[in-house]
């Protein structure tokens, strides 16, 4: 049921914070984004919007994604048990995919737990059920770029990262030099110390 409908193409004649309805062929669809996708789009603005059919015995919802690679991590995570649309949304709203993915290999439980309705348990059963699924290979695939604007605030691990690619080294390998050695606890310089390590040996 989830593939009935994959993608709408029309034009936005309405928005607001969590949804937008899309008018295709004198049909408006009322579709659920994330505050991410809403505040990057217009109305009467044309566009093609990937979809997630939600439904339950007594309402059918619609969930919309700019980006193929924001699809497949929602479907990733409504996979997770405790997690429905409406909280992978959340993750939507207040992390890029990539950020998703590589606070999951990371195990990032305090990032994640930022997350509006989702606890610590929640967090650890994600964590658990996907590390082994997602990949860091994926992270550089993803459309979105790290930079996006985040409401979630940069941690220590986010600023090792932009420290080591302000210092030359490129996005993929000061991630995986990150994600090797993060420990929660750790400060920035005890991060970058650590990463260089690993860096000297790639």
């Amino acid at each position: 049921m989830k593939d009935l409908i994959s993608y709408i193409k029309g034009k936005i004649t309405y928005k607001t914070e969590s949804f937008l309805v899309l008018e295709c062929n004198g049909i408006g669809y009322k579709i659920y984004v994330s505050n991410t996708t809403i505040s990057s789009l217009k109305e009467a603005e044309e566009i093609m919007i990937y979809t997630f059919m939600n439904v339950k015995e007594d309402n059918i919802s619609l969930f919309g994604f700019l980006t193929q690679q924001e699809q497949d991590i929602f479907y990733q995570l409504i996979g997770v048990s405790g997690i429905g649309p409406k909280g992978a949304l959340a993750f939507l709203s207040n992390m890029t995919p990539q950020e998703i993915i590589l606070a999951i290999l990371s195990e990032d439980v305090k990032t994640l737990s930022k997350i509006p309705g989702i606890g610590k348990k929640t967090t650890q059963r994600l964590i658990l059920e996907l590390k082994d699924k997602v990949k860091m290979e994926t992270v550089m695939q993803l459309e979105q770029p790290l930079e996006a604007t985040k409401t979630i605030e940069k941690d220590e691990k986010w600023e090792a990262i932009e420290a080591l690619t302000a210092l030359g080294y490129s996005k993929q390998e000061a991630m995986q030099a990150v994600h090797t050695c993060y420990q929660e606890g750790l400060t920035v310089e005890e991060i970058l110390k650590l990463s260089f390590k690993k860096l000297i040996k790639f």
